[in-house]
C-alpha cells in the first residue's frame, strides 16, 4: 500500500504504522474464526452469517464493556497480551447470563501513539478470549490519538453479540423458595474496582514485580492482571443438562447488586458467607485498606465470579456438569422470601 501522509505524520498519527499492526494482528484474528464468520481484516464491516439451526425464534443478545483502569496495572509491568481476554471477558459473561451464545466480537483500542507491536499484543488477547468464548472477531478500530492520550498509554473497549431461541431465555420467574445459588470460582479480581486497588496499594509507588508470601510467591502485579474468567462455554454445557433458573456475573457492585438481577421479584438470597472461597488476593486488599467486610462483598467477586440458581433436585448434576468443564463449583447459598442479599 503506497498511503502515507507526512502532514498527518506531523502531527502525531502515522497511518503506516496502523498498516502494520492490522499485519501482526492478522494471525491472532484468523485463530478466532468459526464457520460463521467470513471475515477480511480491512474491510469496512465485519461479517457473519449465524448458524440458527435448531433455533425457532433467534433473540440477539449485545453486550459491551472495557477493561477500566485495570490498564494502568498493564502499563506498569510492560505487560499487554491479557487485558485483551478481560475485555472479551466482560461482555460474553454478561451475554450468557441470558443463555445466549456469542457469535461475534469487536474491539476498540484508543492511543496516544501506535506502537504496531503493542497493537498486536493487545489483540492477541482479544483472540485468546474469543477462542476461550468460542466467538469469532470479526473487527475493530484502533485510533491514534495524539494529545489525548499520552504516548505510551491505551484504552480498550469491546462489544459482543449473540443469540438464543425465545424459548431458552434464562427466566427467574420460575424460580422457588429453597432454590439453590452455585458460586462458580473467580480467578481473581477479574476487572472491577480497580480505582480502589490502586488506591490501596498505592501502584505508583510501590515494586508491584516483587513476589509476595501472601500471594504464594506471585507478585501483585502479576495477581491483579490475572486475566478475567471466561465462562462461556462451562455454561452453554450446564444449560444442557439441567434446568437453570437464573445467572448472574459477579462484577461492580459484587455479591449485593449482581446476584439480585437474576433473582425474581419477592425472593431474596441468603448467601452462606463461610462457605465462599475468599481467595487470599481479597484477603490481602481488605488488610491493606483496612475495608470492612461488607464493602468488600458490595464491590469485588471475593473468589465467585459468577452464580447458577437451580433446583434443589438438580444440584449436583449441576455442579458434576460445572466441574467436568473445569470449574470449581459449590453451593453458597438459597433462595428465600424477601428481596436483595443476606449475608
Amino acid at each position: 500500500m503506497n498511503s502515507f501522509s507526512e502532514s498527518y505524520k506531523a502531527a502525531g498519527v502515522d497511518i503506516t504504522a496502523g498498516y502494520k499492526s492490522v499485519e501482526l494482528m492478522k494471525g491472532h484474528v484468523a485463530r478466532t474464526q468459526t464457520p460463521e464468520s467470513s471475515c477480511s481484516i480491512g474491510g469496512f464491516g465485519g461479517l457473519l452469517a449465524p448458524d440458527l439451526t435448531g433455533i425457532k425464534e433467534p433473540v440477539l443478545v449485545s453486550g459491551t464493556d472495557g477493561v477500566g483502569t485495570k490498564l494502568r496495572i498493564a502499563f506498569l509491568m510492560d505487560k499487554h497480551d491479557t487485558v485483551g481476554i478481560d475485555c472479551v471477558a466482560m461482555c460474553v459473561n454478561d451475554i450468557i447470563c441470558c443463555g445466549a451464545r456469542p457469535m461475534f466480537f469487536l474491539d476498540y483500542i484508543a492511543c496516544g501513539k501506535n506502537f504496531p507491536e503493542k497493537i498486536a499484543d493487545i489483540v492477541k488477547g482479544v483472540a485468546d478470549g474469543c477462542v476461550q468464548a468460542g466467538c469469532a472477531l470479526i473487527g475493530g478500530e484502533t485510533a491514534e490519538m495524539p494529545g489525548f492520550y499520552p504516548e505510551d498509554e491505551y484504552d480498550l473497549a469491546g462489544f459482543s453479540t449473540g443469540v438464543v431461541d425465545r424459548s431458552k431465555v434464562i427466566n427467574p420467574e420460575t424460580q422457588k423458595e429453597g432454590d439453590v445459588v452455585i458460586g462458580i470460582a473467580s480467578s481473581g479480581v477479574h476487572s472491577n474496582g480497580f480505582s480502589l486497588v490502586r488506591k490501596v496499594f498505592d501502584i505508583e509507588n510501590r515494586d508491584i514485580k516483587a513476589p509476595l508470601e501472601a500471594l504464594g510467591g506471585k507478585s501483585l502485579g502479576e495477581t491483579l492482571l490475572t486475566p478475567t474468567k471466561i465462562y462461556v462455554k462451562p455454561i452453554l454445557s450446564l444449560l444442557e443438562k439441567v434446568t437453570v433458573k437464573g445467572i448472574s456475573h459477579i462484577t461492580g457492585g459484587g455479591f449485593y447488586e449482581n446476584i439480585p438481577r437474576s433473582i425474581k421479584k419477592g425472593l431474596g438470597v441468603k448467601v452462606d458467607k463461610k462457605a465462599v472461597k475468599v481467595l487470599p488476593i481479597f484477603e490481602l486488599l481488605m488488610k491493606e485498606g483496612n475495608i470492612p467486610e461488607r464493602d468488600m462483598f458490595n464491590t469485588y467477586n471475593m473468589g465467585v465470579g459468577m452464580t447458577v440458581v437451580v433446583s434443589p433436585e438438580q444440584v449436583d448434576e449441576a455442579i458434576k456438569s460445572l466441574k467436568a468443564s473445569g470449574e470449581d463449583a459449590y453451593v453458597i447459598g438459597t433462595l428465600v422470601p424477601g428481596e436483595g442479599v443476606t449475608m
